[in-house]
């Protein structure tokens, strides 16, 4: 539908825009929420999040005001990656617990009306999945193309010059036939051979057997990273490395990444996905816009939402970000619909970018933008970065490249609910250590108080699911003058105006655009009413409703 009918303000007509909301795809108008399973709730007492877990823990979900839950992987796994070395893509890992477990999670979470979306990881699987198993057997098995196999260089050494996500080498000469396998990311993580039609078929079987029980769609790990090289040249040096950035960076990813043949294999992805009704496919790609959108595919047969993680890279001020979205906004394929992603379980957490005051700055941007926004678990506590002593580290990519600091450990803590021993996350011990400051910073704490962090994002989800404008209207920036961003959103005669101080210091705002307007919210939950001229204070972002002459 689009924001271009006339509204005539009175309660028939705002009633009229929420049931139209209604009717837009759930991916357009919703909020999804990223969930660790392995952080989130642990209800058996082995210190470690499960699906029982998740399960318990719906209503808060659905008191917060999100609409799908994106769950990291729960597959049997040996854990060299948390998940994502993958040995049976059809079960549950005893630690999340059981399929029956899962489909119950489903049926509660429907009876709720959130959706599930699964972590969908087709790059690779566990060096334990029998598939792999059986591929490195012999030169004749018939598995062995499944996988991509290739004899090293003469002379000796590896293949190419390609390195893997974690640091190393891509490839890993295995003693049993004598050749190299490649691993875009650990060398327990083989890649798979996507230019196989067996494989893209196994897997795609691997999709309907979680639709069929109920699944609303995927977030499909590095997307992007599929198809290679068929020829499997060098990749070239980057000039821009510097010795204090990851190895992977050492190169251009040039032959290993975003190949021309990828599209064809999301455009089948997404037919699978169109059997059932109203699914999603999310893709995640680390690409520049103007690859990015590529992802949606042509007449839109791609990716619903290839993620856009603008951002997470974004230097923090109203400039750079009204760049951003310009740029990103002109880049979109025609009926393209965006989205913005602030943070998820390997990058930094945005509290600890951008600070505490601006992470209610970031809170309002991510969901007044237009688009798809999606949160990651305790982003909405305020949660930074927690310490994670060297004895205690979990993440392997840390080990392979110490000193770095790459550890995703400490965005991976456990999800504190309370003030009581180990925050009501476990009674067993925490497999992280948890927050230091969750005796204040925790849920049942923050609840109470209306003006946390916590209430603003509640706030501000259920004013989007309230207002059109703001879910699925459009949107113009209008300045970013004096490190202050301004845009509008609309749909129809429903006009909200957006304004961000990404500044300490106070701003007055006088413009066109605040007459006759109302202060629906500040990021500080302290005042409301009309204005005419605004002073924003420091850190301050604030929601207004515009009026039309004439309009009560």
């Amino acid at each position: 539908m689009q924001c271009n009918g006339r509204g005539s303000g009175d309660d028939n007509e705002r009633l009229s825009r929420s049931v139209e909301l209604i009717h837009e795809a759930w991916w357009k108008r919703g909020v999804i929420y990223e969930v660790y399973p392995r952080s989130f709730q642990d209800s058996n007492g082995d210190g470690i999040g499960d699906l029982n877990g998740v399960r318990r823990r719906l209503d808060y979900l659905q008191w917060l005001g999100i609409d799908a839950i994106w769950i990291a992987p729960i597959y049997p796994s040996p854990m060299a990656d948390f998940g994502y070395d993958i040995a049976d893509y059809c079960g549950i890992d005893p630690l999340f617990g059981t399929l029956k477990e899962f489909d119950e999670l489903v049926r509660e979470a429907h009876r709720r009306e959130l959706k599930i979306i699964l972590d969908y990881v087709p790059n690779h699987t566990s060096d334990a999945h029998p598939w792999f198993q059986e591929s490195r057997t012999s030169h004749t098995n018939h598995r062995r193309d499944w996988y991509i196999w290739r004899d090293g260089k003469p002379g000796g050494g590896p293949p190419n010059n390609w390195v893997s996500q974690f640091g190393g080498s891509a490839w890993t000469l295995d003693p049993i036939t004598n050749q190299y396998y490649l691993h875009s990311f650990l060398s327990q993580q083989p890649d798979l051979n996507w230019r196989n039609p067996e494989v893209r078929e196994a897997m795609f079987e691997v999709l309907q057997f979680w639709l069929d029980r109920g699944v609303d769609g995927f977030r499909v790990d590095v997307l992007w990273l599929l198809i290679k090289d068929a020829a499997f040249r060098d990749n070239p040096p980057n000039p821009m490395y510097r010795p204090t950035q990851p190895a992977i960076d050492r190169y251009l990813s040039l032959y290993n990444a975003d190949q021309p043949e990828i599209h064809e294999v999301v455009a089948q992805m997404r037919a699978v996905l169109d059997r059932y009704s109203d699914r999603v496919l999310i893709g995640e790609i680390y690409l520049p816009f103007n690859r990015l959108v590529t992802y949606y595919g042509e007449n839109l047969n791609g990716a619903q939402l290839p993620f856009n993680f603008a951002l997470i890279h974004a230097s923090w001020n109203a400039q750079e970000i009204a760049r951003l979205v310009a740029e990103y906004e002109n880049a979109l394929p025609s009926g393209g619909w965006p989205n913005w992603v602030l943070g998820n379980h390997d990058q930094p957490r945005i509290a600890e970018r951008v600070g505490e005051s601006q992470a209610r700055i970031a809170a309002m941007l991510l969901l007044t933008l237009r688009g798809t926004p999606t949160m990651y678990y305790g982003d909405e506590l305020g949660l930074a970065r927690t310490a994670v002593p060297p004895e205690f580290i979990q993440d392997l990519w840390e080990k392979n490249e110490p000193g770095l600091g790459l550890s995703r450990d400490p965005w991976r803590t456990p999800f504190p609910w309370d003030a009581s021993i180990n925050a009501g996350f476990t009674t067993g011990r925490p497999w992280l250590p948890l927050e230091s400051a969750y005796r204040t910073k925790n849920v049942k704490c923050l609840r109470q108080q209306y003006d946390s962090l916590l209430m603003l994002y509640h706030r501000l989800i259920q004013l989007r699911k309230a207002h059109r404008a703001l879910a699925v209207g459009d949107a113009l920036v209008i300045g970013a003058d004096d490190n202050v961003l301004v845009y509008e959103r609309g749909c129809g005669e429903e006009k909200f105006v957006v304004a961000l101080n990404f500044s300490d210091n106070d701003r007055i705002l006088r413009s066109s655009n605040l007459v006759d307007s109302t202060l629906v919210l500040s990021n500080y939950m302290d005042r409301e009413g009309p204005v005419s001229e605004l002073n924003l204070r420091g850190n301050e972002g604030v929601l207004l409703r515009r009026r039309f002459p004439g309009r009560a």
